[in-house]
């Protein structure tokens, strides 16, 4: 069975705003959520950027449901000796209820330490390695560690949940799909893709969790809809390794004039067709996805919300 979850978006929400949604989207019948971790947006006009560790903790505190990073990534920005601790302790402050998305990342996040940017194969290197790293803290054993890429010296996490949080790998492509296969507890791609599911799973990954999501933008207006995604998030339509390896909001702005409203309404479900709705979330359960997370663009969350409530989530299998 499908679990169905709504999508907190770090990049256009302040976090009083990201708390509203949760708390609504618990309300509407959601039964998960998930968060990004960005440093940056992806443009100044969506023009926010919380610290997802924080977010998390309040998270805990106003809604029961499992909540899921989509995705952060543990390998730059952060060392994955403290992405251990703060996982640990979102897993004990939801009760167990935290899962742990993974990815390569982006530069537009990781780059502003001044650290290289690896190209993609050294960067699932590291990744690997701090799959690792943090699954020997999650053991509550003092760890030292002399890696490739990483130094971990008599470090031990003392605040620790029953269990270790899942770790869900993400990836785009067929070697990702690999090696989140072989290394993570569940798979994590954007599209519904039945390739890289297939591959996933016959890597090793087996039964374990696919999870992916879609963004929408529910309005009574659905040329205005056009306009606000087009306006918020162009990015979204970028081909190829851009948006692993473009270094700030100016530069998605830049390539983002490439990107017109016709491809934006071809590509995101937009207005009020409950058809259009229900047949871009069925697409991931058809495919063998586990859970399914949609994010709203733009401000009418109230709309939204009530919508998918008596229109779109009784439906869906």
């Amino acid at each position: 069975m499908t679990t169905y979850g709504y999508f907190l978006s770090s990049e256009e929400f302040t976090p009083a705003e990201l708390i509203a949604q949760a708390r609504a989207a618990e309300e509407a019948g959601f039964t998960a959520l998930a968060i990004s971790d960005h440093f940056h947006p992806w443009n100044d006009e969506q023009g926010q950027s919380p610290f997802v560790w924080s977010m998390i903790g309040a998270l805990s505190q106003v809604t029961s449901l499992p909540i899921t990073t989509l995705v952060t990534c543990p390998t730059v920005r952060m060392h994955p000796a403290v992405n251990a601790q703060a996982a640990a302790t979102a897993a004990v402050l939801t009760g167990g209820r935290f899962r742990f998305g993974l990815g390569t990342g982006e530069a537009l996040n990781e780059h502003i330490l001044g650290d290289p940017w690896p190209e993609a194969s050294q960067r699932m290197d590291m990744l690997e390695e701090a799959v690792h790293v943090m699954r020997q803290l999650f053991t509550g054993e003092q760890t030292t560690h002399r890696g490739r890429h990483y130094t971990v010296e008599n470090a031990r996490l003392y605040t620790l949940p029953d269990q270790p949080p899942p770790l869900y790998v993400s990836g785009f492509g067929p070697r990702a799909a690999e090696l989140a296969g072989r290394i993570g507890d569940g798979f994590v791609t954007m599209s519904p893709d039945v390739d890289l599911v297939s591959a996933f799973r016959q890597a090793g990954g087996g039964q374990k969790p696919v999870v992916g999501g879609l963004k929408v933008c529910w309005s009574q207006d659905q040329a205005q809809a056009v306009k606000t995604v087009h306006r918020l998030w162009p990015n979204e339509q970028l081909p190829g390794e851009l948006p692993q390896i473009l270094p700030t909001p100016a530069h998605f702005e830049q390539a983002s004039t490439l990107v017109t409203e016709e491809m934006v309404a071809d590509a995101v479900v937009c207005g009020n067709n409950e058809d259009a709705h229900l047949t871009a979330v069925k697409k991931f359960a058809d495919t063998g996805f586990d859970e399914v997370y949609v994010n709203q663009i733009g401000s009418d969350h109230d709309g939204f919300f009530d919508f998918y409530r008596t229109r779109i989530l009784p439906q869906l299998p």
